[in-house]
């Protein structure tokens, strides 16, 4: 397109189809052997010790984020790449308070608040690891409206909230023209979704089969923050749920046309988006500085969301209290979604011993006889000892987070051992 338009500038005609394309591949080919090689970003990039957050606007200009403050240059020292579907951010406006946010965010608690702040700010950094937002409510609760409020503080789309994913493919196309992602009204997250959430906020790799080959491959390496959002538990699963925040989003008493909320929201959006890049120069000031005593998991998350609480006027301890209990909170939900890490408990909890040590095939027949006949003929249930062994890798972490230890042993036979706390290894 933009070959053709400078064709035209010169010589007020049009540039024929084949010199076009032999053009073209001259310029690849120059780029590709002559040219420097550089890094590219979408939305959010990152030099020396500054970020550089894309406006979005026609002059590419950016926001610097230091140490010190941040400020829009003309010229960012990036590379920045962007897709169609991407929309400019608001010029960001110094001196704006946190709090503003919090009148167009109707969660339960100051508590969830301030995990969404803590998401936003996380969104905000230049690299991963990234924990999943997982919001959830009744029907009404604003849930969309809200997941396409918190995109266009940090990425704005044409498309802001989206429909799942077919498949890995389309996840990674997603990924490659966004920097946010948002998935939109969500009834559950099946296995393969699941999977690759956590490789995409972990920044793990995907690899595909390029269309219309079936030699080439397509690698996509990096990590998206992603927004999720249903009325159903969203993180049943344990992977999911170890990298996620979870709030809720409550009724609202009195609903608000959606049209005054969004122009209320949009007058706001330079002075919210001045206070979270304050806190994220707050990070940067301070991110080196931060010990965390016992790093959980996304001890990454939490270590960059405590250097950037004092830039919120947050007490440090303040976030990571709301932070454990909002993980004891998932943790727990998730241990009551999975059948087979309630029916090991039981059997801990009631049977003779307080313990088990024996083969897969023990274990199954000591939990079928904790669990009624309607929930062994369930096709969730596992169905012989291979199938048990999967399912105990995946209760291992809701048992270990109530105590428990978990120990499997491939010496002579393959066992299982599970201790309540009390017990230790001899």
């Amino acid at each position: 397109m933009w070959l053709s338009g400078r064709f035209y500038e010169e010589t007020g005609g049009a540039i024929g189809g084949q010199a076009l394309e032999d053009s073209i591949r001259i310029l690849e080919a120059r780029a590709v052997n002559d040219g420097p090689m550089h890094e590219c970003f979408t939305r959010i990039g990152y030099a020396g010790s500054a970020i550089y957050i894309d406006l979005g606007d026609p002059s590419w200009r950016a926001v610097e984020i230091t140490a010190t403050g941040f400020a829009v240059v003309e010229k960012p020292p990036v590379k920045l790449t962007r897709s169609p579907s991407m929309r400019p951010l608001p010029e960001p406006e110094a001196g704006g308070l946190i709090e503003e946010l919090r009148q167009f965010v109707n969660v339960r608690s100051d508590e969830d608040f301030m995990l969404v702040v803590a998401w936003l700010i996380a969104a905000l950094r230049h690299r991963g690891p990234f924990p999943v937002l997982a919001v959830g409510g009744e029907a009404g609760s604003g849930k969309s409206v809200f997941s396409r409020m918190m995109r266009s503080l940090i990425d704005p789309s044409a498309a802001p909230i989206r429909a799942v994913p077919r498949d890995d493919r389309d996840l990674v196309v997603s990924a490659g023209n966004s920097w946010v992602l948002a998935f939109d009204n969500l009834s559950a997250v099946p296995v393969w979704l699941a999977d690759a959430l956590c490789r995409l906020a972990t920044g793990s790799g995907f690899s595909t089969r390029m269309l219309h080959t079936d030699r080439d491959e397509m690698i996509f390496e990096a990590a998206r923050p992603i927004i999720i959002n249903g009325i159903s538990s969203l993180t049943d699963r344990a992977d999911l749920a170890d990298r996620s925040v979870t709030i809720h989003l409550r009724m609202m008493p009195e609903r608000r046309p959606e049209d005054e909320l969004l122009a209320a929201f949009e007058r706001a959006r330079p002075r919210i988006l001045g206070a979270l890049f304050d806190a994220v120069s707050r990070a940067l000031a301070d991110i080196d500085r931060v010990r965390l005593d016992h790093p959980p998991r996304m001890a990454d998350f939490v270590k960059w969301v405590t250097a950037a609480a004092p830039g919120l006027g947050w007490d440090r301890d303040a976030f990571l209290a709301a932070y454990a209990e909002n993980r004891r909170d998932v943790s727990e939900a998730t241990f009551e979604a999975d059948g087979v890490a309630v029916a090991i408990w039981k059997l801990l909890t009631t049977g003779p011993d307080d313990k088990f040590e024996g083969t897969a095939t023990e274990l199954l027949d000591a939990v079928n006889a904790m669990v009624p006949e309607f929930a062994r003929r369930s096709r969730y249930w596992p169905q012989n000892a291979a199938q048990l062994g999967s399912r105990v890798a995946r209760a291992a972490p809701l048992l270990r987070a109530k105590g428990c230890i978990v120990e499997r042993r491939h010496s002579g036979s393959r066992t299982i051992t599970i201790l309540l706390p009390q017990y230790r290894f001899a």
